[in-house]
């Protein structure tokens, strides 16, 4: 069977969620600026990147190429700050200060386009975090898995150590919520089962 989606996307963890569902997909990763528009809300920001990821996969494919392109993204808000991927160690510390014995939220988007529709669906969960003191900062920067993530950390990972309360999507922690992925896959007439 053809791969009936594309994922814009070269997030693993998108990828084996997207398994989960039991959807074939091809990888295409969109390279696009990720920067947070002055006064953009972080609702609107993180809409607003997965649909240009899903936009910018689907420019790239030829014009016969009927499947939809399933764009994502995911960012951290504290204080109504979007709270990127670290820079560095320090800049990692900083954050993680700051997240230390409190709640912050997670957006999670997701976004289904083809020739002819674009659909967007938002999930916001609230993690609060036990304080986490410097040392344990440091020992978990040590191990490479904040590098990459939004916010500096994976709450499938190491990470999950540190979270005192989830309230909302597991999956939309990691990065594709599936409730939502689901939904806008089968009014795409895209199955999950």
């Amino acid at each position: 069977m053809p791969n009936p989606i594309i994922l814009a996307s070269a997030s693993p963890r998108r990828s084996e969620l997207l398994i989960q569902l039991r959807v074939a997909h091809e990888i295409l990763a969109a390279d696009i600026d990720e920067t947070v528009r002055p006064g953009e809300a972080p609702e609107l920001f993180v809409e607003r990147m997965a649909r240009e990821k899903a936009l910018a996969v689907l420019e790239r494919l030829g014009p016969g190429d009927r499947r939809p392109v399933l764009g994502a993204d995911t960012a951290l808000e504290l204080d109504g700050e979007v709270l990127g991927k670290p820079r560095d160690e320090a800049h990692f510390l900083a954050m993680f200060a700051r997240l230390s014995g409190r709640e912050h939220r997670v957006l999670s988007a997701v976004a289904l386009v083809d020739r002819e529709r674009r659909e967007a669906r938002l999930d916001v969960s609230h993690v609060t975090f036990r304080p986490i003191d410097e040392a344990e900062a440091v020992r978990y920067w040590a191990s490479g898995e904040p590098a990459d993530k939004a916010g500096g950390y994976a709450i499938q990972g190491l990470a999950a150590q540190f979270v005192e309360r989830l309230a909302g999507s597991y999956s939309g922690v990691m990065g594709l919520p599936l409730f939502e992925t689901a939904q806008l896959l089968n009014e795409f007439g895209v199955e999950t089962l």
